[in-house]
């Protein structure tokens, strides 16, 4: 077992506020990466780690916790910036933007299209179960997301048997369109471009798109604006409109709009 400063981080904030579909929670944090099963405890000093493959295991949960940012600083910008902030991020101290694997961020928030979280969960777990590597672990079975080659393989009638629907034939076509470089090299473009390259592909609108970026490549300057955020800019601000909630939102907290708008997000949904 492997351990890490716990720093200011909230686990259970962090992991279970929608950013992810794929965890447990009990008395400790079960998560499945790109190459591993991790298991996760904490004491107030520490984050206890076990893992089916410990290679670099500190630096791989520093990075998808996003450890390393100073969250403090970022927050105590915002709030010199805008002070009725404040008691909006003191509810959401802990909280933190992960830094999911790319190809799942992708496939998992294309299939949340008009869809709900409990759906979503079902279709990317079934996608798993069926077409990912197994992993034993613990005398417990798991799956790791499919690799791209292996999604090649799967017919549009494949995705639909994972209880996809219509989504099924977008997500066919943007597998069958890409690489593995191609989902590489958008860590290299800026947000503008990112966004842009991403919805080229039918079934990627600008909220989904903002979700992959934020989630999937740690871009906190995007806005995927849902009900949680219309609810909390009309509350505070009288603002309902999706295009004026983000020149607002651009206007005011520039690099760090992205991060405001979960701060938005899940101090509406999880901490009223």
């Amino acid at each position: 077992m492997k351990k890490i400063l716990k720093k200011d981080i909230n686990l259970y904030d962090t992991i279970t506020c929608g950013q992810i579909f794929r965890f447990d929670v009990t008395d400790k944090y079960t998560l499945i990466l790109n190459d591993r099963v991790v298991i996760l405890m904490e004491d107030d000093n520490y984050i206890y780690i076990d893992s089916s493959n410990e290679d670099n295991i500190e630096e791989v949960i520093s990075d998808y916790l996003d450890l390393n940012t100073d969250y403090n600083k970022i927050n105590n910008e915002l709030i010199n910036n805008d002070y009725s902030l404040k008691e909006m991020i003191n509810k959401c101290i802990g909280f933190k933007i992960m830094h999911s694997p790319h190809l799942e961020t992708i496939i998992s928030y294309m299939i949340s299209a008009n869809n709900n979280v409990r759906n979503i969960q079902r279709s990317v777990n079934l996608m798993s179960e069926r077409y990912g590597k197994k992993i034993t672990y613990k005398n417990n079975s798991y799956y790791l997301f499919p690799t791209l080659d292996k999604l090649k393989e799967l017919s549009i009638d494949d995705y639909k048997d994972l209880k996809i629907g219509f989504r099924s034939e977008n997500i066919y076509n943007f597998v069958q369109s890409i690489n593995d470089s191609d989902i590489e090299k958008i860590n290299n473009m800026s947000t503008k471009e990112a966004l842009d390259y991403l919805m080229n592909f039918k079934g990627i609108g600008l909220k989904i798109a903002s979700c992959i970026l934020l989630f999937g490549y740690k871009r906190f300057d995007v806005f995927p604006i849902d009900t949680w955020v219309k609810k909390y800019m009309m509350d505070t601000y009288n603002l309902s409109d999706i295009k004026k909630i983000e020149e607002y939102t651009k206007d005011k907290y520039g690099k760090y709009s992205g991060l405001v708008i979960q701060y938005m997000f899940h101090s509406k949904r999880n901490k009223n």
